[in-house]
């Protein structure tokens, strides 16, 4: 990527401090009582896996977790391929170059604020095609298809992306379980939600940069979904804003561990029981680091609104429902074209 374009300088007030804080306190939740083989699980034990992640989520809205049921061996072969694509020639990368026809592939222009990001990325979505709106107009009833785009090298890459997925969507349900009972709610509340998915995996490389106090590997954000799960190189650079004082903190990586954040549509849903949280990535001047995000997210039909157990008089719903595939086909058009302003965010329907 050579020397840093103007296009990647943050503005001052959003450029990294090179001191770090480190997030002590960051939950760590062992989930060994609800993955233990061929054993029922004590009431006790989820009981308190339970409070864990309800404690968390209202605290930070990050969390880890270990003894989480996805194979090793699964992570580690992906991991393998997205080293092998990343590090080849770029004009062989960009033969899947996403656009806004197709917005799955590979993409090394990417904005967050309207701020370019130091960083390359393959996307592929779990269902495949994935049905969306063919627009964000809410007028326009059409319908099209997001469909993978795969790289002829390395081979084995499809597989390994399609194994992981599997693996990781286990996962991400029993968490989303956790957390609906840690609001009161049946264990399958949102369940269905996820029939039609649009979830999103994304491969991130962030390659050394030369100034890394004025450039971001992704600039500060919100995950528009219900539940991001994160593995994370032993590299290190996920920030948090913690909330007690709007610090940023570094989230450091904990071996076999798996960094759950929680998404605006969790937030809406749950009425702001549970708010997701601002992060961000560090780059350094030497080591590049990769990382994986599995993006949890709705069928494109889903209405996000408050849930309706979680609402009465004392608590009314803080959002006007909207369609969950008009907002996120939406906020793709900011990876395309620099907008003059924000993209639509959950507080554009704030009530």
């Amino acid at each position: 990527m050579g020397e840093v374009d103007p296009a990647f300088i943050q503005h001052p007030e959003h450029r990294p401090k090179l001191s770090i804080n480190e997030a002590e306190g960051i939950p760590l939740i062992d989930l060994s009582a609800i993955n233990s083989p061929n054993s029922i699980s004590d009431p006790e034990d989820i009981e308190r896996i339970v409070r864990e992640v309800g404690n968390a989520c209202k605290q930070w809205g990050f969390f880890q977790v270990i003894n989480h049921g996805v194979s090793s061996d699964k992570l580690q072969k992906i991991e393998a391929s997205a080293k092998k694509f990343f590090a080849l020639p770029l004009e062989e990368k960009r033969k899947i170059r996403r656009d806004l026809n197709n917005v799955l592939g590979y993409y090394d222009t990417e904005n967050t604020k309207n701020i370019r990001d130091w960083k390359e990325v393959f996307d592929f979505d779990v269902e495949d095609p994935t049905l969306v709106p063919a627009s964000p107009d809410p007028e326009d009833d059409e319908e099209t298809e997001w469909t993978n785009q795969w790289p002829e090298y390395p081979p084995e890459m499809r597989e390994a992306c399609q194994e992981y997925a599997r693996e990781v969507e286990k996962l991400a349900l029993k968490l989303m379980g956790l957390i609906a009972l840690s609001l009161g709610l049946p264990e399958d509340r949102f369940k269905g939600y996820f029939k039609d998915q649009t979830t999103r995996i994304r491969l991130n490389h962030y390659p050394p940069c030369p100034s890394p106090e004025l450039a971001l590997g992704v600039g500060r954000h919100k995950d528009g979904g219900a539940l991001t799960v994160l593995a994370q190189d032993d590299v290190g650079g996920l920030e948090v804003k913690r909330k007690t004082d709007g610090e940023w903190v570094r989230v450091n990586p904990t071996p076999n561990a798996y960094i759950i954040n929680l998404g605006d549509t969790l937030q809406v849903w749950s009425n702001e029981r549970y708010e997701s949280t601002e992060h961000r990535v560090m780059v350094n001047s030497e080591k590049e680091r990769f990382s994986i995000p599995y993006f949890l997210e709705p069928a494109h039909y889903t209405i996000i609104k408050p849930l309706e157990e979680l609402i009465n008089e004392q608590n009314p719903a803080k959002y006007r429902p909207y369609s969950w595939g008009k907002f996120t086909t939406h906020r793709k058009l900011s990876n395309f074209k620099k907008l003059n302003v924000e993209n639509i965010q959950i507080h554009d329907f704030r009530i």
